[in-house]
């Protein structure tokens, strides 16, 4: 029998849960507010006010009147401009408060590195399927992988499943009441996520930082250091919690979200059309700007800049990092330097049997149950060296090959080309083989952790992103692949000759808009 193969780059990170016992915890979710104990706040206060005894005013909202001014300006915008989602229409006519967690932490959590474009087709299936925790309980982690394929990181649709039991067999199916006892108790969730669901379905005035509310608070105060350090994490958390509306937390933070969204976008924000303009420190900075660069008005204007009391601020960009012109507003936040993927290569054969009984028929093995692209089915592939010869590279994938299905006969698998896909942390490599089993007696019994599938199923299947590609290269290689098919067309775009001028302009006039938010095939995704 197979035995289950290591877990390669396996994602960490994963939140450590807490400890408590079932009836505290209970007791805890309860209350309106978990209080933190007296040693924790004691220790909050203090490096709040050392925070805030280093930090120049510039970087904060002066008064009352001014975060009220915030506040009325970006939901009277929200009002009138936010878009239409099905996780916002669904929660609105919920009355129900545990249905309501349940469908904004399944929006929340989807929308985690992924588009609102993307996100939309699979909420609405996904809610279809299982609009409640019960529901979702009860499923397999097959089923759960099989509607996330293609969204990536794919931990998340296994957390909200954890999540869902642990609720439903702990907690009789409440969720948490608050943003704190929700962090604690759901696998996965962290404190923006336990933010939003505690401020959208159950009203707790808690704040939320995300990237679009990273870049929005950033630009509003001219926070110019690295908002990935710790003290000015604190500092746009801190601004965050002044911030929300009491009255309305659950749509303030979502306004916040969507003016990062849709107006204070990372590359040509609509300035224009933004309703915090006139509290904006960047937009002020980018005026004063201007007016020293011409020469009509000579000096300096009157134009509050930060002014901290000794030495360099602790908030604002370093002396190497100059202001530059062309950049405008968009010189905040600071641009956080990301470390390269890590690369890996893969050798991966597609096997298939045509004259199998019911049909044509690949051969699909599971990956382990952590790590990596956890429990999803893919083809048979085996960790090879970059440098590894193309020899080396088919016997070891025959080995693995065998290791699956039993001898087989000497067979020289045909190199198709390479595939490169990049997940979160990973730059793999796959060189493509595949094999068709032509003459020999279909083999119909495989060890748990295998599967034949038709090329129908395949498509339906819990499979990877990734796995699609070297499918469509393998189709593409295959005699009897219907050459004006959608999918032939994508394997083999890259080898057409590139289009004269004049045909370019004509091609362009015919092809359909796509809008500049939707996903690409060579997006980085898990």
């Amino acid at each position: 029998m197979k035995k289950p193969r290591a877990a390669v780059g396996n994602r960490s990170g994963r939140r450590k849960q807490a400890s408590s016992q079932e009836g505290k915890e209970k007791c805890a979710f309860g209350s309106s507010q978990a209080k933190p104990s007296a040693p924790s706040a004691g220790l909050a206060r203090q490096q709040k006010a050392l925070l805030q005894a280093s930090v120049s005013p510039y970087h904060l909202f002066r008064d009352v009147a001014e975060v009220t001014a915030f506040q009325e300006s970006l939901l009277g915008w929200y009002d009138r401009k936010k878009r239409d989602l099905p996780w916002r229409r669904l929660v609105e006519g919920e009355v129900d408060l545990d249905r309501r967690a349940y469908a904004v932490w399944v929006s929340e959590v989807m929308l985690q590195q992924t588009q609102v474009a993307t996100v939309i087709n699979y909420y609405t299936r996904w809610m279809q399927k299982w609009p409640t925790l019960q529901d979702l309980a009860s499923a397999s982690l097959e089923e759960v992988n099989q509607l996330w394929a293609g969204l990536g990181y794919y931990s998340r649709g296994r957390w909200l499943q954890e999540g869902a039991r642990k609720v439903v067999e702990e907690l009789g199916g409440h969720m948490p009441r608050t943003a704190e006892t929700l962090q604690q108790f759901l696998p996965g969730v962290g404190r923006y996520t336990a933010g939003a669901i505690a401020s959208i379905a159950f009203g707790q005035a808690a704040g939320v930082v995300d990237g679009n509310v990273i870049r929005v608070l950033c630009r509003v105060r001219a926070i110019g250091a690295d908002p990935g350090s710790t003290l000015v994490s604190q500092h746009l958390w801190s601004l965050a919690q002044q911030l929300v509306d009491p009255a309305r937390p659950g749509d303030f933070n979502q306004a916040a979200m969507e003016l990062g969204a849709i107006v204070c976008t990372p590359q040509r924000p609509l300035c224009s059309h933004c309703p915090v303009q006139s509290l904006c420190r960047a937009r002020q900075k980018v005026e004063r700007e201007q007016l020293s660069a011409s020469q009509s008005l000579p000096g300096s204007c009157d134009v509050e800049e930060c002014a901290p009391n000794s030495g360099q601020c602790p908030l604002c960009a370093l002396p190497t990092e100059p202001w530059d012109q062309t950049l405008g507003v968009t010189n905040f936040p600071r641009k956080a330097s990301r470390k390269p993927p890590r690369e890996e290569c893969s050798a991966i054969c597609v096997l298939e049997q045509p004259k199998a009984l019911g049909g044509a028929r690949i051969l699909l093995v599971q990956r382990p149950n952590s790590g990596l692209l956890a429990g999803l089915w893919e083809f048979p592939s085996v960790s090879v060296n970059a440098e590894a010869s193309g020899q080396h590279q088919r016997e070891a994938l025959l080995q693995e090959l065998q290791s699956w299905v039993g001898p087989l006969p000497d067979m020289r698998l045909q190199h198709l080309g390479q595939v490169v896909h990049t997940f979160s942390h990973i730059k793999m490599t796959y060189q493509v083989y595949g094999q068709v089993l032509e003459e020999h007696t279909p083999v119909t019994i495989v060890p748990p952790g295998a599967r034949w599938l038709t090329r129908e199923d395949f498509h339906t299947a819990a499979v990877s992103t990734a796995m699609k590609k070297v499918f469509r290269m393998y189709e593409g290689q295959q005699p009897g692949t219907c050459k004006g098919s959608r999918r032939s067309q994508v394997a083999t775009l890259s080898k057409r000759k590139k289009p004269s001028p004049g045909q370019q302009v004509l091609e362009s006039f015919f092809r359909p808009h796509v809008p500049t938010d939707a996903p690409s095939l060579n997006t980085a995704a898990q």
